[in-house]
């Protein structure tokens, strides 16, 4: 069973008001995208899915389905790996992604990621004792750091700076390594709570904030590869 941890009220109200933005940010995004290529389906579709997917993800959670502590953790299982391969296998090999894509400014994908700024409540909850620290420091920071500096990136490529290319392949990098390594060293936290009984990331699989591995990790990865798609043929 998971941990109990306790985290203030006040940082699970903070979380479920700031965790739409990203939820908003995209939609707005493809509401966007989609009337450059006149598709008037795809944006009451995202906000549909969005809708479900999070309803699935609260309710899966309230109900316990996340609560045995295993490895990998069930949070992965029932909502992060299935969510990535709809992105990866099919959202990437549909004709609308690639419309938007090829249609898209990159500035306007790098822009979502300012959303990373809710990397901050892994500080918080860090600072209240219910994540590992180093974890949750070097992660929350990453996100921050991603979300500031996509703010200098997308203005080197408005003002057609001679090395906006570089930088943005240096950022897109960057903020990859930083969401791979979230990923990877919550589910080696797992395993070494279940062997040892050492602190893990069990918070991350209580509502609210299972959202953040149901949703965030496939997501970024997501928007990250659309970017390194663009970096092709991008010219400053």
């Amino acid at each position: 069973m998971l941990t109990n941890y306790i985290v203030p009220n006040w940082i699970s109200i903070a979380f479920l008001i700031s965790i739409p933005l990203p939820f908003i940010l995209i939609a707005l995004f493809v509401r966007l995208e989609g009337k450059k290529i006149q598709n008037k389906i795809v944006f009451p579709a995202v906000v549909l899915f969005f809708a479900i997917y999070l309803s699935y993800i609260s309710l899966a959670s309230l109900n316990g389905w996340f609560n045995q502590v295993l490895f990998p953790p069930k949070v992965l299982l029932l909502t992060t790996f299935p969510y990535g391969f709809f992105l990866f296998l099919i959202i990437l090999n549909t004709k609308t992604y690639k419309s938007i894509l090829e249609n898209t400014p990159i500035e306007n994908i790098i822009k979502l990621h300012v959303f990373r700024l809710i990397g901050v409540f892994f500080i918080l909850l860090a600072v209240h004792n219910t994540l590992p620290k180093p974890f949750a420091f070097i992660a929350g920071i990453g996100d921050i750091l991603t979300a500031l500096s996509s703010i200098f990136v997308v203005r080197a490529i408005k003002n057609k700076k001679s090395f906006a290319k570089k930088l943005i392949y240096f950022w897109n990098i960057f903020g990859t390594i930083d969401i791979l390594f979230t990923a990877i060293a919550a589910n080696v936290l797992t395993k070494i709570s279940i062997d040892t009984g050492a602190m893990g990331v069990d918070t991350l699989a209580v509502f609210p904030f299972c959202i953040i591995p149901a949703f965030a990790p496939p997501t970024i990865l997501f928007l990250h590869w659309a970017i390194f798609t663009k970096l092709k043929s991008f010219e400053p």
